[in-house]
């Protein structure tokens, strides 16, 4: 196609705001284009790219639509991509799946959208829908690291003579695994040997796992900085002071309009999404998962934090509030109250307090070890650098905890730790007191496990789908002699 001058250089100049990181003013560059060349499929791609990178998840969905109706090349990944919006950002789980499906009508080998269709299998609770497409796609690529470290996810492991550990092992045998690859290939070799209660053997797979994946990172990766993480929490605790927060932006009307959050929070792996589960059973109450809102604000609207709290003005904490309740009725309009269960927003829960004075936190708590080790043996993304060692994880708990302890100054009362190893040993009682102080009325269905059908978006899907068990709490019995120098530390600066 030969584009005219006037048309290549509008082109020329979305591109050109693109590459200089002026993202806004690429979209509307790209808008201007296509209101006077509303053919060009590959424009309203990049559109839709720029559109989603932004959060405007719906206006995405339609550009990705228009370049669906003019051709673009390759319609399988514009299909694809319209899955993931439908999943990650706007639950639209149904939705979702049949875009994967006319992904794969078009291109049935696609393992893009294959490992989607799988994930999003796992979300939804089909395991047996989730093994079958993992499947597939192993007998495209038998021995793709990726896809088994997730199908070794769906398995129960038993006895150290099943034959997927051999399988496992030999990967790693093989010349040119990436560090990235064998760091998967290992933690899903460990999660086995756990299982099969071979737990020397186990530990050294995750110690291994770790390593590499911390390899897999690249030079310019960082390691944990102690004096750094020592030094946000005493700004944390310096930015709230409890002058600071006292009145708020947000008082919830007694009828209000739009759902109202209930924030779970504490320690990845302490049981929030266990506690969220219980919670997201009530039929007040929708499961709202992992919402980024928070840090996504903190690094953007309110850089930078927590210094910017001193000076943020309340019309701009007004309209941040307004922003993150209209998040909450677009993803669950019927709800009454919605789940925030994003574990790390225990390092704002005095944002959470100057936005929502009224606002409920749920605090999961877990034995020290147990919590630390289930971190250590979870393939966790490396920007969260402190969880690929044990001290490190050990520090970094330490300073949740001394951060908690200020936050319980300033708003213990709404505050609720909830016992991850008291709930799973006698849930009744402790669900009772979370209702209680949510102002929720006692539901039956609370004590229950998630229907499949709901979509569960966690490392911990397949746990909290099973009936509540008692193995996860004080597992680290099983790693005493690995864990003591890790136990003595926390002791010894716990006092």
């Amino acid at each position: 196609m030969n584009l005219g001058r006037t048309c290549e250089a509008m082109v020329s100049e979305a591109e050109q705001f693109e590459l200089r990181g002026q993202i806004p003013e690429a979209i509307t560059a790209y808008q201007r284009l296509l209101a006077d060349w509303p053919g060009l499929a590959n424009c309203w791609y990049n559109l839709a790219r720029l559109q989603r990178g932004v959060g405007e998840f719906s206006a995405a969905l339609a550009s990705y639509k228009e370049a669906l109706e003019r051709g673009v090349a390759q319609p399988e990944e514009v299909h694809l991509n319209r899955g993931v919006i439908l999943i990650d950002c706007l639950r639209q789980y149904g939705e979702a799946e049949r875009e994967l499906d006319k992904a794969l009508a078009l291109n049935p080998v696609y393992v893009p959208a294959l490992m989607n269709l799988a994930n999003l299998h796992e979300d939804l609770g089909r395991r047996d829908l989730a093994a079958a497409v993992y499947e597939r796609i192993l007998k495209l690529a038998p021995e793709e690291p990726q896809v088994l470290a997730r199908y070794a996810g769906l398995k129960v492991f038993s006895n150290l003579d099943d034959p997927f550990i051999a399988h496992l092992r030999g990967v790693l045998t093989k010349p040119g695994i990436s560090a990235a690859d064998r760091a998967s290939v290992e933690f899903a070799l460990g999660r086995a040997l756990d299982g099969c209660e071979a737990y020397d053997a186990a530990f050294e797979a995750y110690r291994a796992a770790n390593r590499h994946s911390r390899e897999s990172a690249g030079p310019s990766f960082r390691d944990y900085d102690l004096t750094l993480a020592e030094r946000f929490i005493d700004r944390l605790t310096a930015a709230f002071p409890a002058a600071s927060v006292e009145g708020g932006s947000h008082k919830f009307a007694p009828q209000t309009a739009r759902p109202r959050p209930i924030f779970i929070c504490g320690m990845f792996r302490s049981g929030s999404t266990l506690a969220e589960q219980l919670v997201g059973s009530h039929p007040q109450v929708a499961a709202g998962g992992e919402l980024d809102f928070l840090p996504r604000t903190v690094q953007t609207h309110l850089a930078p934090f927590p210094e910017s709290i001193a000076s943020v003005s309340p019309l701009r904490l007004q309209a941040l509030a307004a922003e993150y309740l209209d998040l909450l009725h677009g993803l669950f309009p019927e709800a009454t109250f919605v789940t925030d269960k994003r574990p790390d927003n225990f390092l704002y829960i005095g944002l959470i307090k100057m936005l929502f004075p009224d606002a409920k936190i749920v605090h999961t708590t877990r034995d020290a070890l147990d919590n630390c080790l289930s971190i250590y043996f979870l393939h966790m993304d490396q920007r969260m650098t402190y969880a690929l060692d044990l001290m490190d994880i050990g520090h970094y708990y330490l300073q949740y905890l001394r951060l908690m302890a200020h936050w319980k100054t300033l708003f213990g009362a709404d505050i609720f730790d909830l016992r991850y190893d008291a709930l799973v040993k006698e849930p009744e009682p402790e669900i009772a007191q979370l209702l209680g102080f949510l102002g929720l009325e006692w539901d039956q269905r609370c004590l229950s496990v998630p229907p499949t059908g709901r979509g569960i978006r966690t490392a911990s899907v397949w746990q909290v789908r099973e009936p509540l068990y008692q193995r996860s709490s004080g597992r680290a019995h099983h790693y005493e002699r690995q864990l003591r120098t890790l136990r003595e530390y926390i002791e010894r600066m716990r006092g």
